[in-house]
C-alpha cells in the first residue's frame, strides 16, 4: 500500500513538474525572443539614427551596429517559437497565431531579414549614402514580418 502510494505521488509530482516546465518554457521562448526583438531595435535606432541624420555618420559605430545586427539575426531561433506561445495562448506576447498556420512564409520573412541583414553588414561602414541605400531594404523586411504576424 505505501508503496503504491509512493508511486501515485512519485508520478502525480512528476505531471506538475511537467506542466510547470512547459509553461516556463513557453515563458522563457517567450523572453528570449523579446530579447532578440530589442536587440533588433537597439541595433537599428543606431543605424536608423545615422540614416535620418539624428547622430553623425561613424563609419566604426555603423559597421559595429550592422554586424551584430548581422549576428543576431543569423541566429537559429526556432525554439524561440515553441506552439502555444502566441497571444491567444499566452500572456506578455503579441505573436499572431497566424505564426504556426503559415511557418514556411515566416521562415522566408526571417531568411529576407538575414539578407538584408548581410547587405547592411556590406554598406554600413562604407559610407552614409550606401548605409541609407541598405536601410530602406531592411526595415521593410521587418515591418513585412510585423504586419502579418505581430498584433497590438
Amino acid at each position: 500500500m505505501a508503496k503504491k502510494l509512493l508511486t501515485t505521488l512519485t508520478l502525480m509530482a512528476s505531471m506538475t513538474a511537467g506542466a510547470a516546465f512547459a509553461g516556463g518554457h513557453i515563458e522563457g521562448a517567450i523572453k528570449a525572443r523579446q530579447g532578440q526583438m530589442q536587440l533588433y531595435a537597439h541595433y537599428l535606432g543606431i543605424l536608423g539614427g545615422m540614416a535620418r541624420g539624428n547622430a553623425d555618420y561613424d563609419a566604426a559605430a555603423a559597421q559595429a551596429a550592422a554586424d551584430n545586427l548581422l549576428a543576431v539575426a543569423s541566429l537559429n531561433a526556432g525554439s524561440l517559437w515553441p506552439q502555444g506561445s502566441d497571444m491567444d495562448s499566452a500572456e506578455g506576447t503579441r505573436a499572431k497565431a497566424a505564426i504556426w498556420e503559415n511557418f514556411p512564409d515566416v521562415g522566408a520573412k526571417s531568411m529576407a531579414l538575414t539578407s538584408a541583414a548581410a547587405n547592411m553588414a556590406t554598406a554600413a561602414g562604407t559610407d552614409l549614402d550606401a548605409l541609407r541605400a541598405a536601410m530602406g531594404d531592411l526595415g521593410g523586411t521587418c515591418g513585412a514580418c510585423h504586419k502579418a504576424y505581430r498584433g497590438r
